[in-house]
Parts: structure tokens; C-alpha cells; sequence
């Protein structure tokens, strides 16, 4: 028998039950702005409990001020392991409990070739999008457990499509792909559960910053062809979250274009790779980015 067969008949007995939010305690971290604040806003209007975890006080209070006494608002850098963990014990001394993690929080950087990018850059990001998902997921996870919760961590469709100009982001979002699908195994064997949501381009600040406002940010961003550069709202990221939760699901994935490309990359991702790499618009494009960089900091030579 093979490995496969011996795996799939294995039963999961969690696997047909829903998880109503009502009542819960849901953890978000960037729950002040972008897909985070959606989010909040939806699991609060459905009747659960939430704890908003955001860098910028300014902007979690302004949603804690939307809602009421369901919501509290702690101020934490998910880079910050003890932060975090004070964090999590804040959010059991006022609930209690906590039944459900959302690891929204997540940074972009500007673009830069691997040459010439700033060492520090690429540590914040992975700082930040990966060790911080570990500073959330791992201080809560006894209470989940407790709970028989479920944990999400927020990867992206950048999981698994080609990083060049931007490969700290890629590399980041692939490593919480992995750390979501071990969690979720992991997990299986006390009850609870964990899922992994990636999203294609979402319309937030960060997406202007970066694809719009930005110069070879837009171009590198024209590379998409049509649909997988279709834009989705923070609203539908957020009901694609929510539907998530509700439904335990193991991924998630917005808007659903991405599907195909999810599934067959194996096979997209050695086709699509070669034709970059000999396509002179990408060359031009990568000529680009290191001259932006060569005139704002010129680039050391390397001792030989």
C-alpha cells in the first residue's frame, strides 16, 4: 500500500465540526489597519471577543473606539518575543481565554535585488513576517489547545510565484506557508486546528505604497498577467478569513484565480522561471532597481 493510501483514510474527527465566533476570543495582530481592521470589524459584528494587536496604538484604539467592551487593544511589536508574550497574558487577564490567532501582521520591502539590497531590510522583513508569526502562534498556543481553537497564519500568493525586486517578502511569506502546514499537523493530534490563507493583491496602503505609487513597483506589478493581477478589498480578504475560521478550513485562498496556479506550481513555476529570466523586459527591469540603488547608496566594492 502506498504512502499515500495508508495517509488518507486516517480520520479527523474535528474536520466536519464549525467553529462559531460567537462568544470566542479571537486574537488579531495588525488589527488596525488593511485586512486586519476587516477582519476585526466582521468577527466583532458576528459576536465574538477580540483582541486588537497592532505596532500603531493610533490605529487599533481608533477601531477599539468603534466597537465596545468585546475589544481590547494592545499595543505590541510582533518582532518582540517578550512583547508578545506579554501580550498574550494581557489578553488572558482580560478574557480569560483565548479560542482563535489571526498572524495578520506583515511589512513589504522596497524593491532591491538580492546584490544590492540592504542586509537590515531583509532581517526586518523576515523579523517581522516569519519570527513574528512564531511570537504570536507560540505563546497561545496551550490556550488554543485548551480551547480546541484554530490558528491562522496569513502567507500570500507570494508564496509561490517568482520574487525577483522583492525577494525577502517572497522568501517570507514561502516560510510561513511550511510553518502553517506543520502547525496544522501538529495540532490535528490534540484537537485543534490551524490553516494557512494566502491572498493575491489585496487593495490596501501597502499595496499602493508599493505596486502604485512606487515606479518599478507598478512595472514589476504589470509583469502579472491578467487574472492573477485582479485586486480584491480588505472586505473580501476579511470574509474569506471569516469563512475560513468558520470552517476550520486547512487554506484559504483570494481571490480564487490564484487556485490553478496554487496547485500546478510545481510544474508553472519551472516554465514560468525560465521564460523571466530570458525575457529582456525583466533584465531592463532589474537594471532598473539597481540603479535606484546605485544613486541613493552606492554599492561597496566587494574585498577580494
Amino acid at each position: 500500500m502506498s504512502l499515500l493510501r495508508q495517509v488518507l483514510p486516517l480520520p479527523v474527527p474535528f474536520a466536519a465540526e464549525t467553529l462559531d465566533v460567537r462568544g470566542r476570543v479571537v486574537v488579531i495582530t495588525g488589527a488596525g489597519t488593511g485586512i486586519g481592521r476587516a477582519l476585526a470589524e466582521k468577527l466583532y459584528a458576528t459576536g465574538a471577543s477580540l483582541a486588537l494587536i497592532d505596532i500603531d496604538q493610533a490605529a487599533a484604539a481608533a477601531v477599539g473606539r468603534s466597537m465596545g467592551e468585546r475589544a481590547v487593544v494592545v499595543r505590541a511589536d510582533v518582532s518582540d518575543r517578550i512583547g508578545m508574550r506579554e501580550a498574550m497574558s494581557r489578553v488572558r487577564a482580560r478574557f480569560g481565554r483565548i479560542d482563535v490567532v489571526v498572524a495578520n501582521a506583515g511589512v513589504v520591502p522596497q524593491p532591491a535585488t538580492i546584490r544590492t539590497m540592504n542586509p537590515g531590510d531583509f532581517d526586518r522583513v523576515i523579523g517581522i513576517n516569519v519570527t513574528g508569526v512564531f511570537n504570536t502562534v507560540h505563546p497561545a498556543l496551550d490556550d488554543i489547545i485548551a480551547a480546541k481553537g484554530h490558528v491562522v497564519v496569513v502567507s500570500s500568493a507570494a508564496a509561490f510565484a517568482p520574487g525577483m525586486g522583492g525577494s525577502p517578502y517572497m522568501v517570507s511569506k514561502a516560510a510561513v506557508e511550511q510553518f502553517g502546514r506543520a502547525l496544522r499537523v501538529e495540532l490535528a493530534a490534540v484537537g485543534a486546528t490551524a490553516g494557512v490563507a494566502y491572498f493575491g493583491i489585496v487593495d490596501t496602503a501597502m499595496t499602493h505604497g508599493t505596486l502604485d505609487e512606487d515606479e518599478l513597483g507598478a512595472d514589476l506589478g504589470a509583469l502579472l498577467p491578467w487574472p492573477l493581477n485582479r485586486r480584491i478589498t480588505v472586505r473580501d480578504a476579511a470574509e474569506s478569513l471569516a469563512n475560513g475560521i468558520e470552517h476550520r478550513a486547512p487554506r484559504t485562498i483570494a481571490p480564487p484565480q490564484w487556485e490553478p496556479y496554487a496547485l500546478f506550481r510545481g510544474v508553472i513555476n519551472v516554465v514560468l522561471d525560465n521564460q523571466l529570466a530570458r525575457d529582456p523586459r525583466v533584465h531592463a527591469l532589474i537594471h532598473r532597481v539597481e540603479q535606484r540603488i546605485a544613486e541613493s547608496r552606492p554599492i561597496s566594492p566587494v574585498p577580494r
